[in-house]
């Protein structure tokens, strides 16, 4: 048992180092305090997908994600940064939605968007699902209804619900975020 509380406690303590790293060298002793986030923002910029890294978007790419939530997720490393972003939030559950949606309105085969619609059902839908969406009563009872015999705009109202809480929750918090002022800078040949 001895050995166990040991082993815990270096790894809390090599966690902690991890951490300590990361953090901001900008922000000074002085001001006495210390941006919670600016360390899980660099963590994320640290890991984010190695095909967004090698691929460093435009200036112009990464401004036009501010212009609008559209311009954002029609872009590969956009929404790469997005999703994290929302995971560092935990919050993911909506934009995991939404694009199940996307990749639903792709499938052509009736039983596959059953078995697919169930699926999505079971992850976003059902109450106590591991991911649950906040969706209103009459979105779910119409949703329920029209999964009976599932087409590809079955999700259709429930995905728009998911794109809308994004558009006014998750995507402005984004681009107050460090991580997205870090992808400016990047985008524009910074480090």
């Amino acid at each position: 048992m001895d050995r166990l509380a040991k082993m815990k406690k270096s790894r809390q303590n090599s966690s902690k180092e991890r951490l300590i790293y990361f953090r901001n060298p900008d922000t000074t002793t002085e001001q006495n305090e210390m941006k919670e986030t600016n360390w899980r923002s660099r963590m994320l910029f640290k890991t984010f997908p190695v095909t967004c890294q090698s691929y460093r978007p435009t200036t112009e790419e990464v401004t036009q994600w501010a212009q609008s939530l559209d311009n954002l997720l029609s872009s590969k490393c956009g929404l790469t940064a997005l999703r994290l972003f929302m995971k560092s939030e935990h919050s993911e559950e909506n934009i995991e939605f939404w694009m199940a949606c996307e990749e639903f309105k792709k499938i052509r085969s009736r039983s596959k968007l059953k078995s697919r619609a169930k699926t999505i059902y079971d992850k976003f839908i059902r109450p106590d699902s591991p991911k649950e969406i906040n969706l209103d009563f009459y979105t779910r009872e119409s949703l329920q209804q029209s999964l009976l015999i599932p087409t590809q705009s079955s999700f259709k109202a429930a995905q728009n619900r998911a794109y809308f809480l994004m558009e006014h929750n998750s995507y402005p918090r984004f681009l107050d975020s460090e991580l997205y002022h870090r992808l400016c800078r990047f985008a524009a040949g910074e480090r």
